[in-house]
């Protein structure tokens, strides 16, 4: 019982005291939690709890939510068609750099899935400290695509370690190919649905809302579409995901309650998953030879490759901005943790690999945010000349 109050209390006072002392260090607060995290997991102030599991899981899915709460799909589906062609060769170069590096330094093919992820839970974040730069938008836009593309290689990835190649792992794919079918044909019918009958969001979204419905519908997608992942063996990110994109996509009349969503997220819920990851980081594994050289390896090519693969936006953006764009797509935190989790689960890379990752994890979003940070300082200096 004296533990439990204990967890509680350092996980209250972490969530509490983290925004002043990420003032304090000028560093972005979701890297403050991780290291509180670690370093008061390791003095014995945090422990393994089932509750605490369940909830930085939630947490996990939430950010996955919110994270989906940043695409309207009408929008990407307006995407110019020069737009989505980059953002295929985005992509196409992201996973050529990781194949080829993977193959270079015979790393196994498990890397090859591992370096290429994306995942735009922290550009949501960066989004609610910079605002709707060009830059953000596009980020989103093609993070989005990405971002599917890596949880649909991440479902796949992760049922073929678990149950090999065969049958279940076919099983598998042909209920993640029935689920997006049906997504699919769901998307459709309610677009037609709200075309045809504009009054059926309003009813469901009022916008004067004393019973916060807007809230409840929410919740409900996010549960039914993550109960639909876990009724079908796959990711259950995934299905969080896609239920933060509806939001957007047919309730824009409601424009205040992606906001409104990420605020109770990132206040509460979304720390405690980023506390949790810190937890589990063990310090002592820092003494491990050769980790943090791994580490700084991953964590660099992982952004170099990023920066390069990013230059093809060169022309809508601009120079310094498609670097930040690129940037931003360097911290897949959420994304790369629960693959390498995986993939250390399923025995296909050792503890040594397994730590290099968190820490690269950590490496990323510290290096990352601080150097977008300074850029868009710069940016701010040069234009007030």
């Amino acid at each position: 019982m004296s533990d439990n109050i204990t967890l509680i209390t350092t996980i209250s006072l972490i969530i509490m005291f983290s925004p002043f002392f990420a003032k304090i260090v000028k560093l972005p607060t979701t890297p403050i939690e991780i290291i509180l995290g670690s370093l008061l997991g390791y003095v014995g102030f945090l422990h393994d709890e089932h509750l605490f599991d369940l909830v930085a899981e939630f947490g996990f899915l939430y950010l996955m939510f919110i994270a989906g709460t940043e695409i309207n799909l009408k929008n990407v589906l307006k995407t110019p068609s020069i737009i989505m062609k980059k953002a295929l060769i985005y992509l196409i170069l992201l996973y050529a750099f990781s194949i080829a590096f993977s193959i270079q330094f015979e790393l196994g093919k498990i890397m090859m899935v591992l370096l290429p992820l994306i995942s735009v839970g922290l550009v949501a974040s960066l989004s609610k400290e910079y605002g709707k730069t060009p830059w953000l938008g596009l980020s989103m836009t093609v993070g989005g695509i990405g971002e599917v593309a890596s949880i649909v290689i991440l479902t796949i990835t992760s049922a073929a370690l678990q149950s090999g190649v065969g049958f279940e792992l076919l099983k598998i794919l042909t209920s993640l190919v029935a689920f997006l079918l049906f997504m699919f044909l769901l998307f459709r019918a309610m677009q037609i649905l709200f075309w045809w009958y504009p009054k059926v969001s309003l009813l469901l979204m009022p916008h004067k809302d004393n019973k916060e419905q807007d809230i409840r519908l929410s919740m409900g997608i996010f549960f039914l579409l993550v109960g639909a992942m876990l009724y079908l063996h796959l990711e259950l990110a995934f299905g969080a995901f896609l239920a933060g994109i509806f939001i957007p996509t047919f309730f824009e009349h409601k424009n205040e309650l992606p906001e409104k969503l990420a605020s109770y997220g990132f206040g509460f819920l979304i720390p405690i998953f980023f506390i949790h990851i810190g937890s589990s980081f063990n310090l002592e594994a820092l003494a491990m030879d050769g980790l943090i050289t791994k580490a700084l390896i991953i964590a660099l090519v992982m952004v170099i490759m990023r920066i390069i693969a990013s230059l093809v936006f060169t022309r809508e953006l601009g120079f310094i901005d498609a670097i930040l764009m690129g940037l931003s797509h360097s911290m897949p935190l959420t994304l790369l943790i629960a693959m390498a989790t995986l993939a250390f689960s399923a025995n296909s890379i050792d503890k040594l690999h397994y730590y290099a990752f968190i820490l690269a994890a950590l490496f990323q979003v510290i290096s990352v945010m601080t150097v977008i940070k300074l850029i868009n300082l710069l940016k701010l200096k040069k234009n007030t000349i």
